[in-house]
């Protein structure tokens, strides 16, 4: 790990005024950065310890949703009696990542903002353009059992590996930050995370400098709420396809797709297509699938997931 200089923030628009020294990055509960940083694939000159702003509580909003802090921890957020009751996908999604131990340091801005968990990435003797832009990368032609099916580009065919954006995405939450000029902003989940193109290190719509300071969610869909994650292990292990969807009693609902993409993958088209079955639905959310021989059973592993999703919401 390479030496850097630290500071503690004392309020959000003082660590994104900070976040301009160059080589700045924000730090809460580093699950990710750290282990990232002992690899030195993110060398940091600068880290900004955001944990004492206050960004950790669960409030309501006037809308009737909920104002999630920052750095309300995945485990608090699980377990919150408003999550569990209106948001359930939310809370199922967030047990079904990481361990115990991680979800109780994990935070959510920073399970928004993980970094792929692609091999190529991690293997620094691997040429790769989300690490070393213009690398090349090594995954396209290489093992890509885990990797990305849809969405991908000549330059990347790495996947998004939380489990909590997905619901996120099927939820249409909303995420505010504040820029280093101090202004605010307000970015619609849809449009937070990017897709690869010929920029795969540019991960999300984030300026420099800009810090997440909460996520709303609009007031909450009611229907059945499952996530269903397929795993090569039953915990601990990062998703081959998972399914989240809201499946109201008409048969209507929502639907978003994990681990298939550089982001959570979802299609409002696809949405209201869900009472025609699984077999449609699939077919419309990975109709430009481009798959390697790898990991083309994504295609056919998602729509068997989203069947025993379906099944499960009429049990």
């Amino acid at each position: 790990m390479r030496p850097f200089s630290y500071e503690r923030a004392t309020s959000p628009a003082a660590a994104a005024a900070a976040a301009r020294h160059p080589g700045a990055r924000f730090i809460a509960g580093g699950t990710n950065l750290l282990d990232l940083m002992k690899l030195e694939i993110e060398t940091p000159e600068h880290l900004i310890d955001v944990n004492g702003l206050g960004l950790d509580r669960v409030e309501a909003t006037e809308e009737g949703g909920l104002r999630i802090g920052a750095l309300v921890r995945n485990t608090d957020l699980a377990a919150d009696a408003r999550v569990r009751r209106d948001y359930a996908l939310l809370s199922r999604a967030l047990l079904a990542g990481a361990s115990g131990q991680l979800r109780n340091k994990a935070t959510t801005a920073g399970n928004l903002l993980q970094r792929t968990r692609c091999p190529y990435f991690y293997d620094t003797n691997q040429p790769c353009n989300k690490r070393q832009p213009g690398a090349g990368c090594a995954a396209i032609g290489g093992v890509a059992r885990q990797l990305a099916v849809i969405g991908t580009s000549e330059a990347c065919i790495a996947t998004h590996p939380s489990d909590m954006a997905v619901a996120m995405r099927v939820l249409d939450a909303v995420v505010e930050t504040v820029k280093p000029d101090g202004a605010a902003r307000r970015i619609p989940i849809a449009d937070f995370h990017r897709l690869p193109g010929s920029t795969p290190h540019v991960e999300t719509a984030l300026a420099a400098g800009e810090l997440i300071t909460a996520v709303t969610l609009p007031k909450p869909l009611g229907g059945r709420q499952i996530y269903r994650k397929v795993r090569d292990r039953a915990s601990y292990a990062f998703a081959l396809v998972s399914v989240a969807a809201v499946v109201q009693p008409d048969g209507t609902g929502r639907v978003g797709l994990g681990g298939v993409a550089h982001r959570p993958w979802r299609m409002e088209a696809a949405d209201a297509l869900l009472p025609k079955g699984a077999k449609t639905v699939i077919g419309t959310l990975l109709a430009d699938a481009k798959p390697s021989h790898d990991n083309e059973f994504k295609i056919a592993l998602a729509e068997r997931t989203l069947v025993a999703v379906l099944k499960q919401v009429e049990g």
